[in-house]
């Protein structure tokens, strides 16, 4: 009896099938980006210090906590008990990726020290050049990265 070979072409139909699937999978981001060697949510920087000194300040280890599913490191006690007390106001926007990225579709990891805080809300951004052009036009970045946001992370 003759072995049925299988059609090449519903293989190959397959094959691109699961690798797309898997594809947008491995590109989902996760809800906060936790990047750096610390793997921490801002590269390990304290998301209070943006508000109250208004300017990025080096988490410690001493002070940490979980969060979102990422770990948060603050400069002191105090901060970590504002960020406690109401985790909405002090995290960045679209889970701390590069807001001008998320606006343009995609998502990128940041630098801390190029940031804004507009609207009470906390924008990073990948770089000096980004953060420029970030500037120019946050309210349209806003509106477009919060329309692409939902379809980028990973539920």
């Amino acid at each position: 009896m003759k072995k049925k070979s299988a059609n090449p072409i519903k293989l190959l139909t397959v094959f691109l099938a699961v690798t797309l699937l898997l594809s947008s999978i491995a590109n989902a981001a996760k809800p906060v980006y936790s990047g750096g060697r610390e793997r921490a949510a801002i590269r390990g920087f304290d998301p209070v210090s943006y508000f109250t000194e208004g300017q990025p300040r080096k988490g410690s280890e001493e002070f940490t906590l979980k969060h979102n599913g990422a770990k948060w490191m603050f400069s002191n006690k105090e901060n970590l008990e504002k960020f406690s007390a109401n985790p909405e106001k002090y995290t960045p926007q679209f889970g701390g990726y590069c807001a001008y990225a998320v606006a343009n579709g995609s998502t990128a990891s940041i630098k801390p020290e190029f940031f804004t805080i507009y609207n009470d809300k906390l924008y990073l951004n990948y770089s000096r050049s980004v953060y420029k052009k970030w500037l120019k036009d946050k309210d349209a970045y806003i509106k477009s990265a919060s329309q692409e946001w939902p379809s980028l992370i990973d539920k």
